[in-house]
């Protein structure tokens, strides 16, 4: 069994090819499909943050307002740029975005991808401290984060309040007491995989990892997930950890599957960097009819160690494609693998 969520990059573009023609379209369409996605019986819906881009941005007003429309789906992120990030104002976001959906939140942060400008979290006005880098910034953002979300209070009370405070230090408000253990980490390698290990954080792996070894994106994926439960382990936390992989899934069932995916589909992981020295590995994609796709799928080696499964989708292809294509999984592929 697995719960299968979808992930949404919440493109838009102001083309006769898109359905998503603004922003305005992207955000409401993405609360349409959690609704939707919720109806077929999907497990998640999850969102990309991505900024200086016609993408989705700003996630936890999006958050909010699908918590509230919904009931029993889970509702996240993968990822959300740490770098970006004032970990004060993300607790707070957080916990009211939590508490509105009954304590579905499942938070996916990360030190982020490659960016559409150069350095924008400088026009955020966060830097590097001496000595770090800007990946070493997102890691300390997410540590702040993490510690906030202990609730704990740490900030001395005014004497002369406006309203009454409790005894001792303060925290942030709203808190939701569960959230911490409901934060995931985007690991594009290893090493990081360990260090969200030791720090109690559930692991994302995407369509996308440092090529570490040269084999297969899967195979990969696979030794990563490995390394984390490892370092899960030695570092002695008593809950089982969530482990989640990404990938682009469609089951070929009619003419228009067939034209949006059935010819020219990557079936092959590809190599590029992501900056100069950085050399990745990007996933394969699988389109096929059902039969075929199971038995490719089978061959997954990180899906199959992974407790959940994210559906990358073509959201500009609108809600009632999308709501289509996560059905045709779970009815078609799902069962046939154990999923369902």
């Amino acid at each position: 069994m697995k719960k299968i969520g979808f992930l949404s990059f919440g493109h838009w573009a102001p083309s006769p090819q898109s359905r998503t023609q603004s922003g305005t379209d992207a955000l409401l369409q993405s609360i349409d499909l959690a609704v939707e996605a919720e109806r077929l019986g999907m497990d998640g819906a999850y969102f990309r943050v991505h900024h200086f881009a016609q993408q989705l941005a700003s996630p936890f007003p999006l958050l909010a307002a699908v918590g509230a429309k919904t009931r029993k789906i889970e509702i996240g992120t993968a990822v959300i740029d740490m770098r970006y990030e004032n970990p004060h104002y993300m607790a707070e976001d957080a916990g009211a975005a939590d508490l509105i959906s009954g304590g579905r939140l499942q938070l996916g942060i990360s030190r982020g991808s490659p960016e559409q400008v150069i350095d924008g979290w400088r026009y955020f006005g966060y830097h590097p401290i001496e000595g770090e880098d800007d990946a070493g910034m997102g890691r300390r953002h997410a540590e702040a984060f993490l510690e906030l979300l202990r609730g704990k209070g740490f900030a001395q009370p005014n004497p002369r309040p406006m309203f009454t405070n409790p005894p001792g230090l303060l925290r942030l408000e709203p808190y939701s007491a569960t959230l911490r253990d409901r934060i995931w980490w985007g690991s594009a390698s290893n090493a990081t995989a360990a260090w969200a290990a030791k720090l109690g954080m559930n692991l994302q792996t995407s369509t996308l990892k440092f090529d570490e070894t040269g084999e297969s994106l899967h195979i990969q994926q696979a030794a990563q997930i490995h390394a984390f439960r490892t370092a899960w382990k030695n570092a002695g936390h008593t809950r089982t950890p969530r482990i989640s992989v990404s990938r682009s899934i469609f089951a070929l069932l009619d003419d228009h599957d067939r034209r949006y995916f059935g010819r020219g589909s990557q079936e092959e992981d590809k190599i590029g960097f992501l900056d100069e020295n950085t050399r990745a590995i990007f996933g394969r994609s699988y389109a096929a009819e059902p039969d075929i796709l199971i038995e490719q799928l089978r061959k997954d080696e990180a899906i199959e160690e992974a407790d959940t499964l994210l559906l990358t989708i073509p959201n500009q292809l609108g809600v009632a494609y999308n709501a289509h294509v996560m059905e045709a999984i779970l009815t078609t592929v799902a069962p046939a693998l154990g999923w369902r």
